[in-house]
C-alpha cells in the first residue's frame, strides 16, 4: 500500500474546516454596507468637485481700470495684467482709529452752526522776551447738548510758520498751490470747568523767545473743547490769531468769535502700500518723514505709529524704530498687518508722527497725523491704487495734520 504525504491529510482538514466556516451577516446586509459606502463615496467626491470650483471660481471686477496715476508708483509696468488676474479684490472702508493721537475734531457734531466768543489777553514782555496768554472766559457759548454734562477747556497751541513750497507732493492738494507748512511751538490747556455755557478760566501760559521779531512767524490757535474721558474731545469752535498783526507790547484784551475747527498742515510723509491677498495681508512702508522746525534739538528723534483696523477688529498697532530728526528724516521701514478675515468689509488705518528725546527728560509730543480713507462717500487714491497693483508697492506723499 502506498504511503501518503503528512501534508495530504493537513490540508483536507484545513479545506474542510473553510467550507463549514460562513459569513455571520445574511446576503441583504452584506448589499446594505455596500450601497452605504457608495453613497459615502459620492457624497466626498462632490464636495471636493464644490471646493473646486470655489477655488477656481473669479467673481467679475465692477470699477474701472486705471492705467495712468497721480503719484509716484514704484514697480507698475504690469499693473493692468495682474489687475486682471485679480478682480476679486475686496472693497475697503478707511476711517478714523485709535484713541491715543490726537482727538476727532471734524465729527458730525461740529458741523452745526458755531455762536460764542472767547475772551483773552496776550502781552509780550520785552525784557524778559516772553509771550503770556491768558484765557479769561467763554462767553455766549452754543448750547450743544444738556449743560449739567459739559466739561469745558480750552486747547492752546502756537504755531511756528516755516518756508513755503510749490505742489503737489502730495495728493490733498491742488497743482501749483503753495503750501505752508507750521511746526508746534507750544501746546498748552487749561483746567476744566463743568456745568457751565459761559465759563470763567482766568489761567496764564508764558512762552520763552529770543527776539520780538520771532512774533511774525507765530500764530495762536485756541479751541474751546468738550471733555470726554476716552480722548475724544468734542471741539466747539476755534479762534485763530495771527501775532503779527498786532502790537502786544503792553496787555491787550481781544474778544475772539467762534468758527469752526480747522487743521494745519504741518509736514508731509511718504508712504508705500502693498496688497497681497493670498497671504492675506497689507504692508506699508515708511520711506521719509518732511517736518520744518524753529530750533532743531540734537537729541530730537522721531517715530511713526500705524493703528489699524480691520472689520471692526482692531489690530495690534506697530512703531518704526526712531530715527534722528532732520528737515527730511529716512526711515524706509516696513510694518507688516495680517488681515483677520476675508472677505474685508471695513478697513481703518491712521498714521501719526511723534518727536521724542534721547534723554528721555522731556515727553513725546506728536508733530501730525494723516488718515487715509475709502468708503461709499469718499475714496483714498492712494488705497485705490493699492488695490489696482496687487503685490506690487505704490508710494505717494501724503499730508501731516494736527
Amino acid at each position: 500500500m502506498m504511503a501518503l504525504p503528512l501534508n495530504y491529510f493537513t490540508s483536507g482538514r484545513f479545506l474542510s474546516s473553510a467550507a463549514a466556516l460562513k459569513f455571520p451577516f445574511s446576503d441583504a446586509v452584506k448589499y446594505s454596507i455596500l450601497g452605504l459606502s457608495v453613497a459615502l463615496l459620492l457624497v466626498a467626491l462632490g464636495i471636493l468637485a464644490w471646493q473646486a470650483s470655489r477655488c477656481f471660481k473669479r467673481p467679475s471686477a465692477t470699477a474701472p481700470r486705471h492705467r495712468a496715476v497721480n503719484g509716484e508708483l514704484l514697480q507698475t509696468d504690469d499693473v493692468s495684467d495682474i489687475t486682471e488676474q485679480y478682480k476679486g479684490i475686496p472693497t475697503i472702508k478707511v476711517e478714523d482709529v485709535d484713541t491715543d493721537i490726537l482727538e476727532s475734531t471734524q465729527e458730525a457734531g461740529n458741523v452745526h452752526m458755531i455762536q460764542g466768543l472767547l475772551h483773552y489777553s496776550l502781552y509780550y514782555d520785552t525784557e524778559q522776551h516772553r509771550l503770556v496768554v491768558t484765557i479769561l472766559e467763554v462767553e455766549g457759548l452754543q448750547q450743544p447738548r444738556q449743560i449739567s454734562s459739559l466739561q469745558l477747556f480750552v486747547q492752546m497751541k502756537l504755531l511756528w510758520i516755516g518756508s513755503q513750497m510749490d505742489g503737489p507732493y502730495i495728493e490733498e492738494v491742488d497743482e501749483g498751490t503753495p503750501l505752508t507748512l507750521r511746526t508746534v511751538l507750544q501746546d498748552w490747556r487749561t483746567r476744566i470747568v463743568k456745568g457751565t455755557c459761559n465759563p470763567l478760566f482766568g489761567d496764564q501760559f508764558t512762552c520763552l523767545l529770543h527776539d520780538e521779531k520771532e512774533l511774525e512767524y507765530i500764530d495762536l490757535r485756541m479751541e474751546v473743547r468738550d471733555f470726554d474721558k476716552f480722548s475724544r474731545h468734542t471741539t466747539l469752535g476755534e479762534v485763530r490769531v495771527p501775532l503779527r498783526h498786532l502790537n502786544i507790547s503792553y496787555p491787550l484784551e481781544l474778544k475772539g468769535k467762534l468758527k469752526t475747527p480747522q487743521k494745519d498742515l504741518v509736514g508731509e510723509i511718504l508712504l508705500s502700500l502693498k496688497f497681497l491677498p493670498t497671504s492675506q495681508r497689507i504692508e506699508v512702508g515708511v520711506l521719509k518723514v518732511h517736518t520744518v522746525h524753529k530750533e532743531l534739538h540734537l537729541d530730537a528723534e522721531l517715530y511713526v505709529r500705524i493703528s489699524v483696523q480691520c472689520n471692526r477688529c482692531k489690530l495690534k498697532h506697530q512703531k518704526t524704530p526712531v530715527v534722528v530728526r532732520g528737515t527730511v528724516t529716512v526711515f524706509n521701514e516696513v510694518l507688516v498687518f495680517p488681515l483677520p478675515e476675508f472677505p474685508v468689509q471695513q478697513f481703518k488705518i491712521l498714521v501719526s508722527v511723534y518727536e521724542t528725546h534721547s534723554n528721555r527728560n522731556l515727553p513725546k509730543q506728536m508733530l501730525g497725523q494723516l488718515t487715509m480713507k475709502k468708503d461709499n462717500n469718499s475714496e483714498s487714491e492712494h488705497l485705490d491704487l493699492m488695490l489696482r497693483s496687487v503685490r506690487q508697492p505704490i508710494a505717494k506723499w501724503h499730508a501731516l495734520l494736527i
